[in-house]
């Protein structure tokens, strides 16, 4: 009987040193280092960071993207913003999903735009206000775009892209990101040359964005729309968030997010619970 009782008390003593042993490894690690959910950045300039500076690389990667700030939280670990300037959604598939695999958690895109080549309309519409020919260019350059938009030519675009990051990321959570509006709206019925820019921008801005939603519930992602996120922070707004140098016409950063737009795109994100643990 004091044999077995002797017994006892020695596993009861050696549970209890084992428990404590593991709660010693477990505060030597390091608390981020428990459940983190590992996090790629995919996506074009709005994604690399173009326009918040400074710059990485050639990509025009910064250090203000939202996906950088994410990387501050003590739950996400930043693989790789892999995104780069001037991608289209074909872009990302051929170059940017070699960082993927079955232990990614979450994968942030944002891209279309370049398909539109939003940049050349940007360029030739706003030259139009004064320029006849740039009106020629610019009117090839949106029917280009409305083309591509009302076809679901672009939607079919980001649906193959979002399938292709999938299969590349497969236990990944997807999320697809909308873009802002560049000018805020301005009330109907204007005439003048800069009110009918804004209308232009205004509805391929919604065609893009509605393109990118559709084919991300056709893909199974989720999408974040950012609109509401800078309203009152337009190029033609007192406290703007998008970039407009007009004495540096040709500066790669017009109309891109600046430092406080990307906080704008890390506040919607994280909104939408996309850097929450999962």
């Amino acid at each position: 009987m004091g044999s077995l009782k002797l017994r006892r008390r020695r596993t009861a003593l050696a549970a209890g040193l084992a428990a404590l042993a593991m709660a010693a490894g477990l505060a030597g690690v390091p608390a981020q280092a428990v459940g983190r959910t590992t996090y790629i950045a995919l996506g074009d300039s709005y994604a690399a960071g173009l326009g918040a500076g400074p710059y990485l690389d050639s990509c025009y990667r910064s250090e203000n993207t939202y996906s950088e700030l994410a990387a501050h939280a003590p739950t996400i670990k930043l693989v790789a913003n892999a995104a780069c300037s001037g991608t289209t959604t074909q872009d990302v598939v051929n170059t940017q999903l070699r960082q993927l695999n079955k232990t990614t958690d979450l994968v942030t895109i944002t891209a279309g735009g370049n398909n539109l080549r939003f940049g050349a309309i940007l360029a030739y519409c706003s030259a139009a206000m004064v320029s006849p020919v740039a009106g020629r260019q610019c009117a090839a350059a949106t029917d280009f775009a409305e083309g591509e938009i009302s076809s679901h030519k672009l939607d079919g675009d980001v649906t193959a892209m979002i399938q292709s990051v999938k299969a590349a990321a497969p236990n990944a959570r997807v999320v697809v990101t909308g873009y802002p509006y560049l000018y805020d709206p301005v009330a109907p019925g204007q005439t003048d040359p800069m009110s009918l820019f804004i209308y232009k921008a205004t509805h391929l801005a919604d065609g893009l964005n509605g393109s990118i939603a559709a084919a991300a519930g056709a893909a199974g992602a989720e999408y974040v729309d950012v609109r509401a996120a800078f309203a009152g922070h337009g190029v033609n707004s007192a406290a703007p968030w998008i970039n407009l140098n007009l004495l540096a016409p040709a500066s790669p950063e017009n109309y891109h997010p600046n430092a406080k737009g990307y906080t704008a795109y890390f506040a919607s994100l994280r909104e939408a619970k996309a850097y929450s643990t999962r």
